[in-house]
Formats: structure tokens, C-alpha cells, sequence
């Protein structure tokens, strides 16, 4: 790997298998947009990502896997996320309401609910999310990438 400056982390789900499911569908090309709660990036006082930052998509082990570049962000309600963002996560849901099903069980969830530090934490229309487009500009480990697919 050439020496290269350090890139922050771009974290998909928590470690285990969902997070290993969702780097699989980064690495084939079947996830290019993502969902997180802004509530999430204000907990942990992080800025939104700017478009244009490059990051390290890390796999279940903590191994920078690819060199994602963020494409899109666009902060929005729950309730206006659209089809085409919807089924570009690469998980499969051919309609809005299964991805929200589906996301909504993740952020109900323990975890989720202890990095908010808010154990009562739920989501409606108007929560606002960050949606996110990005693409792999560099695989950095070809034999764990190729491994993940």
C-alpha cells in the first residue's frame, strides 16, 4: 500500500454481520448511497462529510478495506427518502417502506440507542437523516476485498 495521508473511517452499521453484509454490497457495486440519523452526527459531534472527502470503508475486523469518495449528501426527512436512494443501499428492498422497515429496526435498536445515549430513541417522518452517494476510487486490500465479495 503507498504512503498516504490517513482517511477517517466510514462506518457501516456496527461490527458483525450486518456490517460484513453491507461491505460485501460496497465491494460488488450494489451499495453506492447510505442513511444515517443526523441526530447520530450530532451525538458524536461530527461535521457532515463534505462531497468530495475520500475515507476508509472498514470491514467487521477494523481493516481498511476501499477508498470511498462521497459523491452527494443531502440532509432530509425520514419520510421524503425516495425510492431510487432506497433500493442504491444495495440491500435488496424493492420498495421505501422495507427500507425503512429495515432501517428503523437498526436504529431502534440497543446499540444504536446507546451511541445516541437515548434509550427511548425513535424515529418518525420528520426525523432528519443524511443520505449519502459515494463510489470506490481504490481498493486497498486486494486478497481481503476479494475475500469479502
Amino acid at each position: 500500500m503507498p504512503n498516504r495521508e490517513p482517511l477517517k473511517p466510514f462506518l457501516l452499521a456496527f461490527p458483525g454481520p450486518l456490517r460484513d453484509r453491507l461491505v460485501r454490497a460496497v465491494l460488488d457495486g450494489a451499495k453506492v448511497s447510505t442513511t444515517g440519523l443526523l441526530a447520530e452526527y450530532e451525538a458524536e459531534r461530527e461535521e457532515l462529510p463534505p462531497v468530495g472527502e475520500r475515507s476508509a470503508l472498514i470491514d467487521s475486523d477494523g481493516r481498511e478495506i476501499a477508498v470511498l469518495e462521497v459523491t452527494e449528501v443531502r440532509v432530509l426527512r425520514l419520510g421524503d427518502v425516495d425510492l431510487r436512494h432506497a433500493v442504491d443501499e444495495g440491500e435488496g428492498h424493492a420498495s421505501v417502506a422495507e427500507w425503512r422497515a429495515d432501517h428503523e429496526k437498526f436504529w431502534h435498536g440497543a446499540e444504536m440507542r446507546e451511541a445516541l445515549g437515548d434509550p427511548e430513541f425513535t424515529t418518525d417522518d420528520d426525523t432528519m437523516v443524511v443520505a449519502e452517494r459515494f463510489r470506490v476510487v481504490e481498493l486497498l486490500d486486494p486478497v481481503v476485498g476479494a475475500a469479502q465479495r
